[in-house]
């Protein structure tokens, strides 16, 4: 199996980067966890905050990278197919029943051209199928940073045979594709059901009642919507995972992204001795000719 390429290396400054970015969206989805009773908190009043973090950090990822070299512009087009088709297929599943197109696609990029490529390429996705589809709201910065969890984690799972790799990212899928829902819903669930139901998040009540209490809301409104996102992962994977990635792969290397630059001072003098030695031979039967004469 050929290794991944890192097409958008993780360097100490974009992996810090990226690493505020997950605190700041583990935040943003863990809050109620920690809420005090008095908590007047709501989705309309914090998604601008998380807007706030989650944006200007991604961007800082990338530009960290195209001031240490690590982004140049092939992978700009790489990213910008690849993040145009994701948004293109999106559509065609929309969620419905959980048919999620989308994601098979962010976790054979990940894998493909590593972690930090993969990160980049969820958030992207998921902003541009948002402006294509005018789903641009509150719950936009966190489908978007979990999305970009899903792309990171495709890109740091470990190298196996290629006879197990496909089963591999499609088991992966089925976690992700669970855990998504998971976190998505950990985003509106303090504000969708009643005060006085089992389902309810309760403010100030301790965080394991709240989770369970999570749980229950969960496997009642979106389980099933969550398994056949899984499923749909799964299912995507094991049908185009080899094609796929064998595609990535060959642009990759026609690419080079991973290919070292550089030029050989002695390149025009070799090539001048080359042009002299050519001249020298070439005239020689003649310079014995005229010896000879």
């Amino acid at each position: 199996m050929a290794p991944p390429i890192s097409v958008i290396a993780l360097r100490p400054r974009s992996t810090v980067a990226l690493v505020l970015v997950s605190l700041a969206g583990l935040l943003a989805f863990g809050w109620p966890l920690f809420a005090t009773a008095d908590s007047r908190l709501g989705q309309n009043a914090d998604a601008p905050l998380v807007f706030a973090l989650l944006l200007p950090l991604l961007m800082a990822v990338v530009l960290f990278e195209i001031s240490e070299g690590g982004l140049d512009v092939k992978a700009v087009a790489m990213l910008g197919v690849l993040s145009a088709v994701g948004a293109a297929l999106r559509p065609l599943g929309a969620g419905t029943a959980g048919l999620e197109t989308v994601f098979f696609l962010l976790i054979l990029g990940g894998r493909v051209f590593g972690p930090g490529f993969g990160f980049v390429l969820g958030s992207t996705t998921l902003f541009a199928s948002a402006l294509i589809t005018g789903g641009v709201g509150p719950w936009l910065p966190y489908q978007m940073l979990g999305a970009a969890w899903v792309g990171l984690g495709a890109g740091l799972l470990p190298r196996v045979p290629a006879r197990w790799e496909v089963l591999l990212l499609a088991g992966y899928g089925a976690v992700a594709g669970l855990l998504y829902g998971v976190a998505l819903n950990f985003s509106f669930w303090p504000f969708a059901s009643g005060l006085e139901s089992d389902l309810s998040f309760v403010a100030g009540a301790a965080p394991w009642e709240n989770l369970r209490r999570f749980g229950v809301f969960s496997a009642a409104t979106s389980l099933w919507w969550d398994l056949g996102r899984a499923l749909t992962n799964v299912v995507l994977i094991a049908v185009t995972g080899r094609a796929v990635l064998g595609t990535l792969r060959r642009a990759s290397r026609r690419a080079a992204f991973d290919a070292d630059v550089g030029f050989d001072a002695d390149m025009d003098s070799d090539a001048d001795v080359g042009f002299d030695q050519g001249a020298h031979l070439r005239d020689a039967p003649a310079t014995r000719h005229t010896l000879q004469g």
